[in-house]
């Protein structure tokens, strides 16, 4: 690009306008998730033969997971509707009954692969106490 306006307009571009998306994330396996539009699939890299292969055809998230991630250590700075759901939730006072448990790595994309792969809430929200630009 000749200029920063110009790579401004080639990179910030509505989210209907992607052609794929995906991410890599390495742990105990090392796992590939992405797609082309025409839904996500999710290829484990085997070692033994050094390629990935496919292991998660047409992922989905399930509609209803027990499980809600975000960092708690901002809370007092959220919303007190995002509070009170935060509550409601984890008192099992919500909409399905259940008792949400709060597991939270810290790292945006284990996190959003596992509420990819089990449901559930991943939030990062504004707060006005720390970041409160």
């Amino acid at each position: 690009m000749k200029d920063t306006a110009s790579l401004a307009r080639a990179v910030l571009q509505p989210g209907n306008s992607l052609l794929a998306a995906g991410y890599c994330m390495y742990s105990s396996t090392t796992i590939l998730v992405f797609t082309l539009g025409g839904g996500t699939h999710g290829f484990t890299l085997d070692p033994t033969i050094n390629e990935f292969v496919l292991t998660h055809p047409n992922m989905k998230i399930p509609k209803r997971g027990n499980i809600y991630s975000c960092n708690e250590a901002y809370s007092e700075g959220w919303d007190d509707n995002l509070k009170q759901y935060l509550k409601t939730i984890k008192t099992g006072k919500g909409e399905s009954g259940q008792r949400y448990t709060q597991r939270y790595i810290g790292s945006m994309v284990g996190d959003v692969h596992r509420t990819l792969m089990y449901g559930g809430i991943f939030c990062c929200p504004s707060d006005t106490e720390v970041h409160h630009n």
